[in-house]
């Protein structure tokens, strides 16, 4: 974890969101930063570094010997609150990709899809051609691709980092009922 010498605050990274959004979804066996690293298309040393940002920033325990938790009112709380300040949504030109904020489910389904193009993640597999909108870490579309569940948490940050007041109001509601779902 890096420290400068002169200002030795820890900060978070975007990935750091990508691997709690992950760690929130409940899955059979436990989750090793080997298998989680492969899932998310990272480093175990990222993976174990993310989990170590996060646990300075109150948003995970780790107890002794266990999985580390996802504490997850405070993580409910900076999402709403805080991510779009801190990792705002950064746009582009149009390009290929995969759909992303109001033009993916679950959002797709709430909204009324307008004629401009749709928010994508840039990315080569990508089927739509729409308006580009920079993941949140630039793996985080290969590992959505590869998780739905995942997939669908991304798409409604993404939705609270870039949406309207409505959108937004919207993506808090569809990640309580997720959230509260695995309390």
């Amino acid at each position: 974890m890096y420290r400068s010498k002169s200002n030795p605050q820890i900060v978070l990274r975007p990935q750091d969101v990508v691997v709690l959004l992950r760690l929130t979804l409940p899955d059979a066996p436990q989750a090793t930063y080997a298998s989680l690293a492969n899932e998310l298309k990272l480093t175990a040393s990222e993976v174990h570094a993310a989990v170590e940002r996060a646990h300075a920033a109150q948003l995970v325990r780790k107890p002794p010997k266990a999985k580390p938790q996802v504490l997850l009112e405070s993580l409910r709380l900076f999402v709403i609150h805080g991510l779009r300040y801190c990792f705002p949504a950064t746009r582009g030109e149009l390009t290929r990709g995969v759909p992303t904020s109001y033009a993916a489910a679950p959002m797709k389904s709430l909204i009324v899809q307008s004629s401009e193009p749709p928010p994508v993640w840039p990315h080569k597999l990508g089927t739509v051609r729409g308006a580009a909108m920079y993941p949140l870490y630039p793996t985080a579309p290969e590992a959505a691709l590869g998780n739905a569940a995942l997939y669908e948490l991304l798409v409604l940050v993404d939705a609270i980092r870039a949406g309207s007041p409505r959108e937004r109001a919207l993506a808090v509601a569809e990640l309580d009922k997720r959230w509260l779902a695995n309390a």
